[in-house]
C-alpha cells in the first residue's frame, strides 16, 4: 500500500502540474473553453492568495501557511506509513498531499496558483469559482482522512 500511495501523491502532482503549464501556455485568460460536452469550462486564473482569493493581498503570509500545512501533513502522512493498517486515512493523505505539494509548488515558485476548471451552472456566483485538480483532490483527501481516522 506505501507504494501505491506515494505514486497517487506523484502521480497528482506531476499531473497537475502539467496541467497548469499547458493552461498557462495554451489559454488566454479572457478565454473560455467548454469540454465534456459543455459540462466543464477551461478558464485561466491566477489565484494569489487561499481559497477564492481570500488573502491575495498577503501572499508571502498565504505562502508560509500553505508551506508550513504541507510539512505538518508530510509529517503526518510518513508517520502513518510506519503502522499497519488504516489504509483509508494513507490513501486520503495521498491525494491531500499531492494536491497540496502541487498548489503550494505554485505559491512558491510562481507567487500564484494557477486554477483552470469551472462548472457552467446557473448560479453565478459558483459558476465564477475556478479550480485545479489539486483542489479536488485536497477535499477529496481530507473527507477520506478524517473517515480513516474515526
Amino acid at each position: 500500500m506505501t507504494v501505491v500511495c506515494l505514486v497517487i501523491l506523484a502521480g497528482i502532482f506531476w499531473g497537475d502540474f502539467f496541467l497548469k503549464n499547458y493552461i498557462e501556455s495554451h489559454v488566454d485568460e479572457r478565454e473560455e473553453r467548454e469540454i465534456c460536452r459543455g459540462k466543464l469550462l477551461i478558464r485561466k486564473h491566477h489565484n494569489k492568495g487561499m481559497m477564492l482569493n481570500a488573502g491575495q493581498k498577503r501572499r508571502r503570509l498565504v505562502a508560509v501557511v500553505s508551506l508550513a500545512f504541507t510539512l505538518i501533513l508530510t509529517v503526518v502522512f510518513i508517520v502513518s506509513l510506519g503502522h499497519r493498517g488504516n489504509n483509508l486515512l494513507r490513501l486520503g493523505l495521498s491525494l491531500l498531499l499531492g494536491g497540496a505539494f502541487s498548489n503550494t509548488y505554485d505559491r512558491l515558485r510562481r507567487g500564484y496558483v494557477v486554477d483552470y476548471v469551472s462548472f457552467p451552472v446557473k448560479w453565478q456566483a459558483f459558476r465564477k469559482i475556478v479550480f485545479n485538480c489539486s483542489d479536488f483532490c485536497i477535499i477529496i483527501g481530507a473527507l477520506l482522512s478524517a473517515l480513516g481516522m474515526l
